[in-house]
């Protein structure tokens, strides 16, 4: 599994014009799957998710994990594109990300469990939909992580 998590102070996804999901300060976790992964890739990822500490704490040092942030939200957005190999030509290739059959009960796992750890709903996006996604990228603080590549 892939992730681009972007910390926040507002993101929303809409479908052909209508709201879909939505927070106010939080993260805002972009998802791709591949057959490789994992229920112990989720398990991994949604631990780390909810641990990185990367708000501002009261000295404004990022010292804070989101879920000691009063009113932080999570919204996961599912992006094949993640997945993209860009090696040969300039056309991507997407075979390594899963197929829907594969990826959406994967997907929604990784919600689940994340909405476990983090305490509370987490907003989303709708798996395989034309989604358009609108943030405010708070810092700019954006991390990637690969669970194939624990780094």
């Amino acid at each position: 599994m892939r992730i681009v998590i972007q910390r926040v102070s507002s993101a929303s996804v809409t479908i052909k014009g209508v709201p879909v999901g939505s927070i106010g300060q939080g993260l805002l976790i972009l998802l791709g799957i591949e057959d490789a992964d994992t229920d112990a890739d989720i398990e991994w990822l949604c631990h780390k998710i909810v641990s990185l500490r990367i708000f501002d704490d009261s000295e404004g040092v990022m010292n804070l994990p989101v879920v000691e942030v009063e009113d932080a939200g999570l919204l996961v957005v599912s992006q094949f594109t993640l997945m993209a190999s860009t090696k040969k030509g300039n056309r991507p290739s997407y075979i390594k990300a899963s197929r829907p059959e594969r990826a959406i009960p994967m997907y929604e796992r990784f919600v689940s469990r994340l909405a476990e750890l983090f305490g509370k709903p987490v907003a989303t996006g709708r798996f395989g939909a034309d989604m358009q996604v609108a943030l405010v990228n708070d810092g700019p603080v954006t991390i990637c992580i690969d669970s194939q590549n624990r780094q």
